[in-house]
């Protein structure tokens, strides 16, 4: 019985853990490098992009969405408002979507097209496959804002607000406040807030 012990749980639970899908890595720590930015994505309208291309001067807001997550479904309504800010400042935005799992299920690069046109997303909207980027940044829900200055190091993780519900009851704007701050040159007061939404449908 100790042999047994010793040995086989030990394989058993080695076998356990190498057939489990990998998962998301730790989440990028505050000043830490952008990864994968030159890894290609297809965007809706068919164009490969890049982190790295897509980085304006002053920076890089990336936002990890997709089309049927309610949380997004509550949010998305304020990704213009972040977009308009940061285009009119040389920052650069991209929403990527991870969900590998249910492409079949409305995620798929089409479905992503109808829901841009439906909600009338003016950013790119790209699909991040095998979510190997979400992978990279230890992204786990969506949507989950990460905000990177012009040295691509990363500034602000998290929430878009405190109110999924009401755009009009918000107290704290954290990712505006964030972007806000950035282009100003100031510290960012909350650079790391809990993000609230589905968990990424990985493999």
């Amino acid at each position: 019985m100790r042999i047994f012990k010793k040995t086989v749980l030990p394989l058993l639970a080695l076998m356990i853990f190498s057939a489990m899908p990998l998962q998301a890595q730790k989440a990028l720590s505050i000043g830490a490098k952008a990864p994968e930015i030159n890894r290609s994505v297809e965007d809706i309208s068919g164009r490969s992009l890049t982190l790295q291309g897509v980085a304006g001067s002053n920076g890089l807001l990336v936002i990890f969405s997709c089309n049927t997550c309610p949380w997004v479904a509550k949010w998305e309504d304020r990704y213009p408002v972040l977009h308009r800010i940061a285009t009119a400042n040389n920052v650069g935005m991209i929403a990527l979507n991870p969900n590998e799992r249910i492409r079949d299920r409305g995620e798929s690069l089409e479905d992503m097209d109808k829901r841009a046109q439906k909600q009338d997303y003016n950013f790119y909207y790209a699909l991040d496959k095998d979510h190997i980027i979400a992978d990279a940044f230890g992204a786990t829900r969506t949507p989950e804002v990460f905000l990177f200055d012009s040295n691509l190091n990363l500034v602000y993780h998290g929430a878009i607000d405190d109110n999924a519900n009401d755009a009009q009851a918000v107290q704290e704007r954290y990712a505006i406040d964030a972007l806000n701050a950035l282009i100003a040159g100031e510290q960012i007061s909350k650079k790391e807030t809990k993000s609230l939404g589905c968990t990424i449908k990985r493999n």
